[in-house]
């Protein structure tokens, strides 16, 4: 712990509210944070006995124009290993494009989660992970809002988005369970807009963010002069969403002092702000998420039975990207797409090499950790298709994979199914099949030809039919 204590975080923002919110947070983990208003301090910082002691900046993007990205090129000049996170309002792809081309590090949209900026900050400062390629910038695209947009073929995802899909028709409630990154969010959007409360309130909390002492009137409302300061009456999120849906993410973070209270909400069906002498009854759709099994942390006693058994009237489980192999090959190339349609990006390719090293990494960030590596890559490719040398920090982590020591998983870079669940046209899957071969067999087509049971020159009409170079 000495040496978190001792990391210093340098705050470059001239908002005092916002200065002071940052560096409570970050305080949380154990910075101190250094508070600057302009460029010409900043700068002028990092050449103090302060300024070298610099873990890592985070800058508040208040400057129009390219002012912020030159700051960061300037920074990242006079020291290039420091991380740069930038903070802003605008949730334009480019400027996250031009701000990792001068050198950002993480990119953040206001108002951030506690949780994903103290995220950011590990990801950028834990020196036993690689620093650049697989640090994901927590915010890019937004996402899409339907089910057709999750991509996968693998039997344990398709039969998550089966049973969200006709869940998402009813009124009960619903908990989604599953490793960070997962997708549960874009489910939850998904759920929302297939359900016939699509246009009713629509609120989501995140439990991690809200301190504890202010979660209750979040969730329940209070009466003005409740407790002290309570200046004015509030409203809480449950009675907010009469009629629609409110989500719980991160819901195994609630105290069980709050799990009692919303244990009785759920039953009575009906809301008591704090300090009001009557409830309002409520209809209220409570969908959960957690990427802690609830079931666990119940059987520790930290979780009410009682409760999680009225979360989990339906159980989603989202699984991890490393028991879905076969879906990496699919979810690269619509990354990639929806990647060529931001501002500042074209699309691209992807060689068969470069999706065997793909393959052959572990993902512990899952999909979201995926698309942020391939964003990243595609940000500073050069050229018109993505290869291994655009993924140098995988490449030198799992090099050795490639090379022999654990063969390509079996059906990886082939999907049978379209979105809809729908067999894909057979040429497109033979199309498949053979970049696969071409990658396995390190490009040897009298290999290739042989091991698929076809002639040299029928492999080469094939491909001339297909379309097929290596470039996938």
């Amino acid at each position: 712990m000495a040496e978190v204590e001792q990391r210093l975080l340098m705050l470059i923002d001239d908002e005092p509210a916002q200065s002071r919110l940052i560096s409570a947070l970050a305080a949380r983990d154990g910075w101190r944070t250094l508070v600057v208003r302009d460029s010409e301090t900043a700068i002028a910082t990092l050449g103090t006995r302060q300024g070298m002691q610099l873990s890592a900046i985070i800058l508040d993007q208040w400057v129009p124009g390219d002012a912020a990205c030159e700051l960061i090129a300037e920074l990242k000049e006079r020291r290039p290993a420091l991380p740069i996170l930038m903070l802003t309002t605008s949730t334009s792809p480019l400027l996250a494009v031009e701000a990792m081309r001068a050198g950002a590090t993480d990119y953040l949209v206001k108002p951030v989660a506690p949780d994903r900026m103290m995220q950011a900050l590990l990801n950028a400062t834990t020196r036993e992970a690689p620093q650049d390629e697989l640090t994901p910038l927590t915010e890019k695209m937004g996402a899409a809002l339907d089910f057709d947009a999750m991509v996968g073929t693998s039997p344990s995802f398709r039969a998550a988005l089966a049973k969200a899909a006709k869940t998402a028709r009813g009124h009960g409630a619903v908990l989604i369970e599953g490793e960070s990154g997962t997708g549960k969010e874009m489910l939850v959007r998904a759920m929302q807009a297939a359900s016939p409360r699509a246009r009713a309130p629509f609120r989501t909390i995140n439990i991690a963010s809200i301190p504890g002492n202010s979660l209750e009137s979040v969730l329940f409302g209070h009466e003005k002069g409740a407790f002290t300061g309570a200046f004015d009456r509030q409203v809480g999120a449950l009675q907010q969403c009469d009629g629609g849906t409110l989500v719980l993410d991160e819901v195994d973070r609630l105290s069980l002092e709050l799990q009692d209270r919303l244990l009785e909400a759920m039953t009575l069906r009906s809301v008591r702000p704090i300090g009001a002498s009557h409830s309002f009854k409520v209809d209220v759709r409570i969908i959960s998420a957690s990427n802690i099994w609830l079931a666990d942390l119940s059987a520790a006693g930290h979780f009410r039975p009682e409760l999680l058994k009225l979360l989990s009237a339906t159980e989603i489980v989202l699984p991890p990207l490393r028991e879905r192999p076969g879906d990496i090959s699919s979810l690269t190339r619509h990354f990639l797409a929806r990647i060529g349609e931001q501002p500042g990006l074209r699309e691209l390719g992807i060689t068969d090499g470069a999706l065997q090293l793909l393959n052959a990494f572990d993902w512990p960030g899952n999909v979201r950790q995926l698309q942020a590596v391939l964003f990243r890559a595609a940000v500073f490719c050069d050229g018109n298709a993505l290869t291994t040398q655009d993924f140098p920090q995988l490449s030198e982590m799992i090099g050795d994979l490639l090379d022999g020591a654990r063969p390509l998983q079996q059906g990886a870079g082939v999907e049978l199914y379209t979105q809809d669940g729908n067999l894909r046209p057979l040429e497109d899957i033979e199309a498949d099949v053979i970049r696969l071969a071409i990658g396995h067999y390190r490009g040897r087509m009298t290999e290739v030809a042989r091991r698929l049971g076809i002639g040299r020159s029928t492999l080469y009409r094939k491909l001339s039919d297909l379309g097929i170079d290596n470039a996938a």
